[in-house]
């Protein structure tokens, strides 16, 4: 099988690839064409998954899939985009059909959930890496910043966080657990659900946003430095799932949600009188803490006074 039946067979024939709204041209030319409506900006983020180093070499092409396009879209909800499409850059050590029909069919159920449409990318001979570069649109203005924290705002999360970074002792087969902990926790790192319709709501809301994808405290410090503030975390309210608590007990899993990463909620700073109606639609958000003068990221026990964070957040170098 060659490169273009390769394409032709699992990427260019599945459903996400047959176009939608905003895909002029999609799979097929030298580029792909794409429409905005009047007064929209568009949104583009790309992330690279290498094997061996964003996940285990040997693992589920299904889950692969899903994650591997969940992981960016999750980039346009922290800017409030509305998806729009995505382009993939695979790269293979071999062309394995049975590897490429399941990696196909992941790929096709997050690009469903995400109303994402694949429209372009490339494939290449060599260790297995993948590509993939998301594109939204936002109105003119509202895209969501990291550097709008206002003093005074309350930082927010999209909902309890560590349960990637406590799965992995199971993903790579370190560990086993009774079957709810660990479909629970397995199901965040293979499966996180890209807080799409949240970003979107914090349009002309949130004053500052991003994913949460390196840890809590690594993410948070890239608000405090954009807006040129100081972020004030309170270690009890940042928010635990019973899994992750069963599974790690209660020190590592803070652990876990502090520095652990691989969540995709989203973190946010946000004004306090707009929290209430907020929390209607979107009740799992938690207030975690403040934005208060100065810079950097502070953790606080129960007293308010400052303690030594575990640990920081994911670094490549």
């Amino acid at each position: 099988m060659n490169e273009f039946e390769l394409i032709r067979r699992y990427f260019a024939a599945a459903r996400c690839a047959q176009g939608g709204d905003g895909v002029v041209l999609g799979i097929g030319d030298d580029c792909a064409l794409l429409a905005l409506p009047a007064g929209e900006q568009l949104a583009v983020s790309t992330d690279t998954l290498v094997a061996g180093v964003h996940f285990p070499a040997a693992c589920d092409a299904f889950l692969l899939g899903q994650r591997a396009l969940a992981v960016s879209a999750s980039d346009l909800a922290a800017m409030g985009a509305t998806p729009l499409a995505f382009t993939l850059a695979l790269t293979l050590p071999s062309a394995n059909e049975t590897w490429l029909a399941e990696f196909a069919r992941g790929l096709q159920t997050m690009a469903q959930n995400c109303a994402l449409a694949l429209v372009g990318g490339d494939t290449t001979r060599g260790p297995l890496s993948l590509t993939l570069t998301v594109f939204g649109r936002v109105p003119n203005g509202q895209a969501l910043l990291r550097s709008g924290a206002q003093v005074g705002d309350l930082l927010c999360v999209g909902g309890e966080l560590g349960d990637a970074a406590g799965a992995l002792p199971l993903v790579l087969g370190q560990r086993e657990a009774a079957a709810d902990i660990s479909e629970a926790l397995l199901a965040r790192y293979w499966s996180p659900q890209p807080q799409l319709a949240l970003g979107q709501a914090l349009r002309g809301r949130a004053t500052a946003a991003l994913d949460i994808s390196d840890g809590l405290l690594a993410d948070c410090g890239h608000i405090a430095k954009a807006s040129q503030v100081a972020l004030k975390i309170e270690l009890e309210q940042v928010p635990l799932s019973a899994p992750l608590r069963a599974f790690a007990g209660e020190e590592q899993a803070r652990i876990c949600a502090l520095g652990g990463g691989d969540d995709y909620r989203l973190a946010f700073t946000l004004p306090p009188a707009l929290l209430a109606d907020l929390q209607a639609d979107w009740p799992e958000i938690r207030v975690i803490g403040r934005v208060q003068a100065g810079t950097g990221v502070e953790l606080l026990d129960t007293t308010g006074q400052p303690i030594e964070p575990p640990r920081g957040g994911y670094q490549h170098f």
